[in-house]
């Protein structure tokens, strides 16, 4: 009987374990964040950004990775916390384009 029971709060643990894992992912997050790097890196290596350019987005980067550690610090992204991090993408997605576009090329 003890085996039994001391099994039973294994596997209680296990999936615990398992469900608070997957209550802090954020796939969505983390694959437009490399979607976004990659054209960061494309727009250096094309010459449509300048280095100073891609350091400013590439900081604007860590500013969403450090959000993103913070929202899942507690366990658990919220709601409000996953729009934060989607406004703050949107943002980065705008500025990324808007300095590719602008017309000044890499020395």
């Amino acid at each position: 009987m003890k085996r039994i029971v001391s099994m039973l709060i294994a596997v209680i643990f296990v999936l615990g374990l398992g469900l608070s894992a997957m209550a802090q992912r954020t796939p969505v997050v983390d694959n437009r964040q490399k979607r976004q790097q990659r054209r960061i890196r494309h727009g250096v290596n094309s010459g449509s950004l300048t280095r100073r350019e891609a350091a400013k987005l590439e900081a604007g980067q860590a500013r969403t990775r450090r959000i993103e550690r913070r929202a899942k610090a507690d366990g658990t992204v919220t709601a409000k916390e996953r729009a934060r991090l989607q406004h703050r993408e949107n943002k980065t997605s705008r500025r990324i384009y808007r300095q590719k576009h602008d017309n000044q090329k890499r020395n």
